[in-house]
């Protein structure tokens, strides 16, 4: 999947920007991007501070973090439940 090349708190800059009363053609047109991105951009980070962003971020990473360990654990019970199968 191609990384933009804008990160996340320029995309809010950019959204703000056009919240100001310049236009969404004319916001796209000077940050190079197409109106689909922009939407895109607008239903994913829309009414968002730089805050809530740090925010949501951490709260992924810590989801993944979770989401990791859950799968070892899982991988670990199931070797257990084979040895105890064959023992038994």
């Amino acid at each position: 999947m191609k990384r933009s090349q804008y990160s996340e708190s320029q995309i809010v800059a950019i959204l703000k920007e056009a919240e100001t009363g310049i236009s969404v053609d004319e916001s796209c047109r000077t940050h190079g991007i197409s109106r689909s991105c922009y939407y895109k951009w607008k239903t994913k980070y829309g009414g968002m501070e730089e805050a809530e962003l740090k925010r949501l971020k951490a709260l992924e990473a810590e989801n993944a973090q979770l989401k990791r360990m859950y799968a070892d654990l899982s991988l670990k019970h199931e070797a257990l439940k084979e040895i105890i199968e064959k023992k038994l």
